[in-house]
């Protein structure tokens, strides 16, 4: 028990706008049935006036069609009151949204001088200069191997572009450890010997 009437009551959506509104069309639609109503008593009377004039009875029927003329202005007077109190809630209600427009508006505000405190004018010009700069540097490469590379090496880059998508690393061939022989004097100086041999021949046959 005690937590039933402990718990607090959650604060009513509707607003003071909005009882007013209401209230507003209230009035408007009781004006409307007086309006009905009086339309139709009048046509009555105005039927009633004109069977007195068959009857004879010309000052009861234009008693009559005084009282329906007072009538007839008091409904033009409800009509007004009717269009005044239209136009009070369409007023009312435009407000309204007006108020929603003005409070997004200070949302967004509050939103962005966030976002600019976090990131300044200064930071996104680094940003995008860093960028250019990547964008420069890769155009820069793309220029340097255009061409530089045959069919093969394009297929061998793909392929380990491949491997190492797959997180496999890529056989490459193994660079010797031993170190080269070192070719014997003799054998350097054999050609010479038989280019020596054969230079009197090419000089024989040239004669």
């Amino acid at each position: 028990m005690g937590n039933v009437f402990g718990r607090k009551s959650r604060p009513s959506r509707v607003t003071e706008q909005d009882k007013a509104i209401l209230q507003l069309k209230q009035q408007r639609d009781k004006l409307k049935q007086y309006q009905k109503r009086i339309t139709l008593q009048l046509e009555k009377e105005r039927l009633l006036a004109k069977q007195l004039l068959k009857d004879g009875r010309k000052e009861k029927a234009l008693l009559l069609l005084k009282k329906k003329r007072y009538q007839d202005q008091l409904l033009d007077k409800t009509e007004n009151q009717i269009s005044n109190l239209e136009h009070m809630v369409q007023d009312i209600e435009f407000m309204q949204i007006e108020m929603k427009v003005i409070e997004g508006l200070k949302v967004g505000n509050d939103c962005l001088k966030s976002m600019h405190e976090i990131m300044s004018i200064e930071d996104v010009e680094r940003i995008l200069d860093e960028t250019q700069e990547s964008i420069e540097y890769q155009r820069q490469i793309d220029e340097m191997l255009a061409g530089a590379l045959t069919q093969e090496d394009e297929d061998a880059v793909l392929a380990e572009l491949e491997a190492i998508t797959q997180g496999e690393d890529v056989t490459l061939p193994e660079v010797p450890t031993e170190p080269i022989p070192e070719v014997p004097e003799a054998a350097k100086a054999e050609p010479e010997k038989r280019e020596a041999k054969n230079k009197p021949d090419r000089e024989m046959l040239a004669a």
